[in-house]
């Protein structure tokens, strides 16, 4: 059965044409191979007060792997819990993505969630020319220009903050769980930072998220990234049932340009 289900994927896959398409070309001045950036996530409420949780990691690297004769981006994010969390609920996550240099869309994803008792492994294949994409377990028609989690963060980085205005909503399409989703991220202006790098002048953004028992209502996130060529994430926080999770950048290096946000 299972060698069936995997032939069957292969036929659709060839059976369904190639869409006559022109590989979108997207300027961008914000990332390279060799960045780093490491945050601190920490759990904050009245009684606790700043309880750090564990770290998240995101890297471009090195690797020059082509798809289809097209060079990629290669990134790694992983995260971990801290040893006093890992007691009550390890985290060891990875996720990997290869995406267009030009067009920024992702041909691979890898996923490996370790969450508690909660594991999920997985490998996307995007078919960007027949807008298909090929998980372990489905194939789905997907919209052009679909992103993964991973590659629609690198994306959103390439928005000219300067041509869009407070309030106004930036569409993103992403495939995530066999399905695919459209995340919406709201303007919100401008905004200082403090952080234990310094004070940073930041562009505050409201991402989208779905709605459920953890999230009371669509935009509970505020994402805070530097108001410079970079556009690295400084700091994110999210409300929850009791509290908040809040993500802080605490390294970086590799960037592309100078890190002109941080106020002296």
């Amino acid at each position: 059965m299972k060698r069936a289900f995997h032939l069957f994927i292969l036929f659709l896959i060839l059976a369904v044409p190639a869409v006559s398409q022109n590989q979108r070309i997207v300027k961008n001045e914000a990332f390279s191979r060799g960045e780093k950036l490491m945050f601190r996530v920490y759990y904050n409420s009245f009684v606790t007060g700043n309880v750090t949780a564990g770290t998240a990691k995101l890297e471009i690297t090195d690797d020059e792997r082509k798809f289809d004769g097209r060079s990629t981006y290669h990134v790694v994010g992983i995260g971990t819990s801290a040893k006093l969390f890992n007691w009550f609920f390890k985290v060891n996550d990875r996720f990997e993505t290869f995406f267009d240099e030009e067009s920024l869309v992702p041909y691979l994803f890898i996923r490996r969630t370790r969450e508690g008792g909660y594991k999920k492994d997985d490998d996307v294949i995007f078919h960007q020319r027949k807008n298909l994409v090929q998980s372990r377990n489905a194939v789905k028609r997907t919209p052009h220009y679909v992103q993964d989690i991973l590659s629609a963060y690198y994306y959103a980085r390439t928005i000219d903050a300067s041509r869009i205005h407070i309030g106004e909503n930036i569409p993103i399409n992403f495939f995530l769980d066999d399905s695919v989703y459209t995340s919406v991220i709201q303007y919100a202006g401008r905004e200082n930072v403090k952080t234990s790098l310094g004070s940073i002048r930041c562009l505050k953004f409201k991402p989208m998220v779905a709605t459920g028992n953890t999230f009371s209502n669509p935009y509970p996130m505020t994402l805070w990234v530097s108001d410079d060529k970079n556009h690295i994430p400084i700091m994110a926080q999210s409300a929850v049932i009791v509290g908040s999770v809040k993500m802080e950048l605490i390294q970086f290096s590799g960037l592309s340009n100078p890190f002109s946000s941080k106020i002296k």
